[in-house]
């Protein structure tokens, strides 16, 4: 049973730190049909990027910004995540991804060139992570529905940061600590 109910507002004290167990756990697949309950927590968690990316909620609640949320980030082992972020255009995308799958990526590969940060991480973590440019990954979505979502650019690097997360793999896991700053042209 989840803590989360319709309007629960997740802040800071629900976010599981590094060092916690379920965040080193392989999630569980999320059974279907999706119920009330996870349903629920995935608009929980949306919520809170929402209210984080809104620099007065933020500032109201105490919340760290974020663009991301995987379910073992608030203690739930569910193969899940939700994201918000904005296109090159400028258009808000919100996800909420249930047991998603890598089904293909490009050969390319690209890095934030400021690295990487994480809600469940707090400590400065200095060093680049490669991830495929394109992925495709298949999914359900909310409703159960079975999809193929195909992402670019600073999506799939947060597609991949989430989905690392559900096999309990952190970002900094994947610095190269021989030469963690890379110079790719």
């Amino acid at each position: 049973m989840t803590k989360f109910h319709k309007g629960y507002r997740i802040t800071m004290k629900d976010i599981k730190k590094e060092g916690a167990s379920i965040l080193r756990k392989q999630l569980d697949p999320v059974r279907m049909p999706v119920t009330e309950e996870t349903k629920t927590e995935l608009e929980c968690m949306l919520t809170y990027l929402k209210n984080s990316q809104n620099p007065e909620l933020a500032r109201k609640y105490k919340l760290r910004p974020g663009s991301g949320l995987s379910a073992n980030q608030v203690g739930i082992n569910k193969r899940m995540f939700a994201a918000l972020y904005q296109t090159e255009k400028g258009e808000t995308i919100e996800l909420k991804l249930i047991n998603p799958k890598l089904i293909s990526h490009s050969a390319n590969t690209i890095y934030l060139p400021e690295g990487e940060g994480c809600l469940s991480v707090n400590r400065e973590i200095r060093g680049h992570v490669l991830r495929y440019e394109r992925i495709k990954v298949k999914a359900f979505d909310i409703e159960g529905k079975k999809h193929t979502y195909a992402f670019k650019g600073y999506s799939a690097i947060l597609v991949q940061h989430e989905m690392d997360h559900l096999d309990g793999i952190m970002f900094f896991d994947r610095i190269d600590k021989e030469k963690p700053f890379l110079n790719l042209q």
